[in-house]
């Protein structure tokens, strides 16, 4: 069984954004299950102190929010109607002059906590980001009790050939980006300046390739990124790769992905039973010591 790790379920204060209300807060701090380090930190792929932490979660929910209509606030201080909880998320940038427009960087903290059943839907389609929580190496988790044990411990229900076009996609979205073939503009020109595209997202979209691969050929991912792979991220990250170069690898990464979307060697459905099951149990079970105590 995966260790249960007794860190830090403190968040952020409430911020004046649609997930961020103080009710939304108190939610996933008091129902939090998992909480760990995702992106470049636990990738291996953070360069010299320049990233910003970014963490996710998950929690159970409250009686009211799943069997019942209840709504949490629309962040604090809205003038708009409440929403239906889905996540807390908060990211510490936001509190310096300039708000929600904020980038953030070195020392910030990004942080979202999804309810379970949200997560679960994710996961079960193939998300590249919230499959990673599965994956993440005892040192870089916060916060673990027995029901984030046991959906750890059952990472392999979650693989599944349906992966394949969500890795695809991701890696497609992050390739255009970099190239300025996306409508979406690269929000660091500064490295597009200095290298002449954003090596960031080519890093990023060359990760999920290796990250995909592995997953659609073993159903695990392997947290940080290996040999030799991880040194030729850092590479492109650092601007020492050539366009051309990262270019011809990430199609290469997207050829295997397209193999194996064709061929696959995965179930091709998730155990959805038994994600269904682990849902029901742990919210009772959750409900029941809420009610105690």
């Amino acid at each position: 069984m995966a260790t249960l790790i007794d860190g830090s379920r403190d968040l952020p204060s409430a911020f004046a954004h649609p997930h961020a209300s103080a009710q939304a807060r108190e939610i996933a701090m008091r129902g939090m299950i998992l909480r760990v380090q995702v992106g470049s930190g636990v990738h291996g792929t953070a360069i010299g102190g320049q990233d910003d932490r970014d963490e996710m979660g998950l929690c159970l929910e409250p009686h009211e929010f799943v069997t019942g209509l209840a709504t949490v606030p629309n962040g604090i201080g809205s003038d708009y109607g409440p929403v239906e909880f889905e996540q807390f998320q908060r990211h510490t940038a936001w509190d310096r002059p300039g708000g929600l427009a904020n980038r953030s960087g070195a020392g910030d903290l990004d942080v979202v906590i999804y309810s379970a059943r949200k997560w679960c839907r994710l996961a079960l389609a193939g998300n590249p980001t919230v499959l990673l929580a599965l994956f993440v190496p005892d040192e870089e988790v916060v916060f673990r009790n027995a029901a984030g044990a046991e959906l750890v411990d059952n990472a392999d229900r979650f693989a599944s050939a349906l992966a394949a076009e969500r890795f695809l996609g991701y890696l497609r979205s992050q390739r255009a980006a970099m190239t300025g073939a996306s409508p979406t503009h690269t929000n660091r020109p500064e490295l597009v300046a200095a290298h002449g595209y954003d090596t960031k997202f080519a890093m990023h979209a060359l990760r999920l390739g290796v990250q995909g691969i592995e997953l659609l050929t073993t159903g695990r991912i392997t947290l940080p990124v290996p040999e030799p792979e991880l040194s030729f991220l850092r590479s492109i990250r650092r601007g020492d790769i050539s366009l051309a170069e990262a270019l011809a690898a990430i199609d290469d990464a997207e050829a295997q992905l397209v193999r194996l979307s064709d061929e696959p060697l995965l179930p091709p459905e998730p155990d959805r039973q038994w994600v269904n099951d682990w849902l029901h149990r742990h919210h009772l079970a959750y409900w029941a010591e809420q009610t105690r105590h």
